[in-house]
C-alpha cells in the first residue's frame, strides 16, 4: 500500500480558507491524503461562519482548530497557500501552489459560501491529479 500523500492548507490566520480546504480534503479522500492545515499567526478560533457553510454542505468542521506551522509536519508532498499575500515560511515540500482566494472574514456569509465553492472545486481538482499520479 502506497503511503498517504501529505497535504497542508496555510494561510495566516488559519481560521476560514485553510480549514474549508482541511474539511474537504479530508471528507472526499481521507483515504488518499494526509491532510493538516495551518497559520502564520492563528487566529484564536476558526470562524463561526466558515463552520456555517461548511455544515450547509454536510461537512463538521466545529471540532478543527487554528495551528502553528510548527504543529504540521516538517515535510509535506503538496503545500496549497490561500493566496494570503504574506511569504510562507520555507516548508520542504514536492508541489506548492497558491490559490490566490480573498479572505471572507468580516464579509456576508454570502461571500463564504462563494469562497467554499470555490475551494471545492479545487480540492477535486487536486484530488484528481494525487489519483492520476500528478503529483
Amino acid at each position: 500500500m502506497k503511503n498517504k500523500t501529505k497535504v497542508a492548507f496555510v494561510c495566516v490566520g488559519n481560521s476560514c480558507r485553510s480549514q474549508m480546504a482541511e474539511g474537504f480534503a479530508k471528507h472526499l479522500a481521507s483515504d488518499l491524503l494526509e491532510v493538516y492545515s495551518a497559520g502564520t499567526r492563528p487566529a484564536p478560533r476558526v470562524n463561526p461562519n466558515a463552520v456555517e457553510v461548511m455544515s450547509e454542505v454536510g461537512i463538521d468542521i466545529s471540532n478543527q482548530h487554528p495551528k502553528l506551522l510548527e504543529d504540521i509536519p516538517s515535510e509535506l508532498d503538496v503545500l496549497i497557500t490561500m493566496g494570503c499575500n504574506v511569504q510562507c515560511p520555507f516548508i520542504p515540500c514536492k508541489f506548492r501552489e497558491d490559490w490566490g482566494l480573498d479572505d471572507p472574514d468580516g464579509n456576508p456569509i454570502e461571500e463564504f459560501r462563494k469562497t467554499r465553492d470555490i475551494i471545492k472545486e479545487k480540492v477535486e481538482k487536486l484530488i484528481e491529479k494525487v489519483k492520476n499520479g500528478e503529483l
